[in-house]
């Protein structure tokens, strides 16, 4: 087991020192992780990471190495070691389901048990939700944008290598139909596909020495790169290499709409009436909109869906809301510095309906489920009772909830122009 433990703040083992010192560590606490905004200009938001949390969670201990290190460098002193030695979280979580929408102050994780316990893991929840979740949202834009066209995520060389398998991740909930990145595939079992870059044309005498080579291991089923040098006289050695039944060929610079265009013209006057196009090339959900007219069948994006597309974080808070007083009764308790305001109390959260099944409100409770009706969603949903994870689910689960969740929003939703999000924050 590798320990999540010290993936995380040095304030959150300070405070904890001093909490056991004061004797209010193990006043019962509720914490909520929420968004108070969008980030600008978007409709809404895609929850990720609800998974890779559950997992870290359950490596999230303290053993002889990691209390070594903070006996070493003096982090905090011996009660507060001891204490973490034997730390396990016992309490509960609430959240919303992987895939699931959210929008202003939607309570996306309500972590209850005692301060000590939740206090510390802060910063894991918000590492994991406010990267995944900006990917996700990204890469929901972008798969909604390119409607029935799939979208290939190509942007591990474009961040961090654990970041690319994450985000390889998050892509596929949101509706990527596959990533470049094997690790994705071999932890999560995200779908992955690839076939050759410049360099391997440049390897070659030529350029149709290059293609032999690549359809003779790979099949015709391939798909060949078409702009190391001349893309028409490219298009033309690809068809006669592989015959009429190349599976696709792929455009990686210059103007991709004419370019799309000229390509299928010829390729159709060459008999290659089934070979699609592929085209790469820095898009994000804009150039793919751009695209729509072109004869393109499916996108490869690298470098927006990896760092969100402009939003590479979500701005998710992880706040104290509620906690127990000296008698054990507990209380609501709130922020109140101006422009950074919280609204204390547990909350509680549904989806409103109209009885066509469209998203009309999100609704917000404080210490009680808000009323709804029979057509409504409640959002929050189990994810550690007691201690134990039993919020776990195929990654496949996921997906669907989100292809689900978007298909509820208004038709505004769409809209790549900046706005207001696609239904209001509603407190009950």
């Amino acid at each position: 087991m590798t320990s999540t433990a010290l993936l995380t703040d040095h304030y959150e083992l300070t405070m904890l020192q001093a909490a056991l010192a004061a004797g209010t560590a193990e006043r019962r606490s509720v914490f909520e992780l929420f968004p108070r905004r969008l980030p600008e200009g978007r409709r809404y938001g895609v929850v990720a990471g609800v998974g890779r949390a559950l997992e870290e969670l359950a490596d999230f201990r303290f053993g002889e190495e990691e209390i070594d290190f903070l006996r070493r460098e003096q982090v905090v002193d011996e009660p507060t070691l001891r204490w973490l030695a034997g730390y396990r979280f016992t309490g509960d979580i609430w959240g919303y389901a992987e895939g699931e929408l959210y929008f202003p102050s939607s309570p996306l994780v309500i972590v209850e048990a005692s301060f000590a316990e939740a206090v510390l893991l802060e910063t894991l929840l918000l590492s994991i939700y406010n990267h995944d979740s900006a990917i996700a949202s990204a890469a929901s834009r972008m798969t909604w944008t390119a409607g029935d066209r799939p979208c290939i995520e190509m942007g591990s060389r474009r961040t961090h290598e654990e970041a690319a398998v994450a985000s390889a991740r998050a892509a596929y909930i949101a509706g990527f139909a596959s990533s470049s990145n094997l690790e994705a595939r071999r932890r999560y079992g995200v779908p992955t596909a690839g076939t050759s870059a410049h360099s391997f044309t440049l390897l070659h005498d030529t350029e149709a020495d290059a293609f032999r080579a690549q359809v003779s291991s790979l099949g015709t089923g391939t798909t060949l790169l078409v702009d190391t040098y001349d893309v028409a006289e490219a298009v033309r050695i690809a068809v006669d290499v592989a015959g009429t039944g190349l599976g696709a060929v792929r455009i990686d610079s210059g103007d991709l709409g004419v370019l799309a265009t000229q390509v299928r013209a010829q390729l159709d006057e060459l008999g290659a009436t089934g070979t699609r196009i592929l085209v790469t090339s820095d898009l994000d959900e804009f150039a793919i909109a751009s695209l729509a007219s072109a004869p393109v069948d499916a996108y490869g994006v690298g470098t927006q869906v990896v760092v969100g597309s402009g939003h590479p974080t979500c701005g998710f808070v992880y706040k104290l809301v509620a906690r127990a007083d000296d008698n054990g009764t507990m209380v609501d308790v709130a922020k109140r510095s101006l422009d950074k305001i919280s609204v204390g109390g547990r909350k509680y959260a549904l989806r409103r309906l109209d009885p066509s099944g469209v998203a009309e409100a999100e609704v917000v409770g404080i210490g009680a489920l808000p009323a709804g009706d029979a057509n409504d969603r409640e959002l929050l949903v189990p994810l550690v009772t007691d201690g134990e994870v039993v919020g776990a689910e195929p990654l496949e689960a996921a997906r669907e909830r989100h292809a689900r969740s978007r298909a509820e929003l208004p038709l505004p939703a769409r809209q790549l122009q900046k706005g207001e999000p696609a239904i209001p924050t509603l407190d009950r």
